[in-house]
C-alpha cells in the first residue's frame, strides 16, 4: 500500500481545466445577457400617449426607471436631459418610467418644472417594471440596441462617459 500523495501537476491540470471552463462558461452566459431581447410593452406617457416598444424597433433607445422620491434618480437626471439631448439627433430615443409608487402629479409637476425633453411614462400598475426583470431599486437604466435587445442595465447612477462610448458605438452599428 503506497502512502504517497499526488503530485501538484495531478491535481493542478485539472483545476486548470476546471477554472477555463467556468471562465467560458461566464463569459457566454455573460454575452447572452447582453443580448436580451427588450420586452414587448406599451409605455404611457403623462400626457396620456401609448408608445410601443414594437414601435422603437430601429432605433437605439434607453428605459430609465426612476422615482421622484429617488435621491440618485433626481441627481443623475441633469445628465440624462444632456445625454439624450446629445444623441437624440442621432435617432436616439429615452423613457423615463416613473415607478408605480410615485404619485402621478408628482411626476408631472416634476417632469414640467424641469421642463424633462423626453417621453416620462407612468408605470401606476408596475407591469413595466415586471416586464423588465421585475425592477425594484432606483434607478434602473435598460441600453436597448436597434434589434430590440438589451445591451446594457446599469443599476445605480451610470458611469456616463462609459454610456456615451457605448451608445456612440452602438448608434453607429
Amino acid at each position: 500500500m503506497s502512502t504517497q500523495t499526488p503530485s501538484r501537476s495531478s491535481w493542478l491540470k485539472p483545476a486548470l481545466i476546471g477554472a477555463a471552463v467556468l471562465a467560458i462558461a461566464v463569459a457566454g452566459y455573460a454575452s447572452l445577457a447582453r443580448s436580451t431581447p427588450a420586452p414587448d410593452v406599451t409605455f404611457i406617457d403623462i400626457k396620456g400617449n401609448k408608445i410601443s416598444s414594437q414601435n422603437l424597433r430601429g432605433k437605439v433607445f434607453m428605459v430609465n426607471f426612476w422615482a421622484t422620491s429617488c435621491a440618485t434618480c433626481v441627481k443623475e437626471m441633469p445628465q440624462m436631459v444632456e445625454t439624450y439631448n446629445k444623441f437624440k439627433g442621432e435617432g436616439m430615443e429615452f423613457i423615463a418610467v416613473a415607478m408605480k409608487y410615485d404619485p402621478p402629479n408628482y411626476v408631472l409637476s416634476y417632469a414640467e418644472t424641469r421642463q424633462l425633453p423626453f417621453t416620462v411614462a407612468l408605470d401606476s400598475a408596475g407591469d413595466i417594471a415586471k416586464a423588465y426583470g421585475d425592477v425594484t431599486l432606483t434607478p434602473t437604466t435598460f441600453v436597448i440596441d436597434k434589434e430590440g435587445k438589451i445591451i446594457k442595465r446599469y443599476v445605480g447612477e451610470p458611469d456616463f462617459q462609459a454610456l456615451h462610448k457605448l451608445l456612440q458605438k452602438t448608434i453607429a452599428g
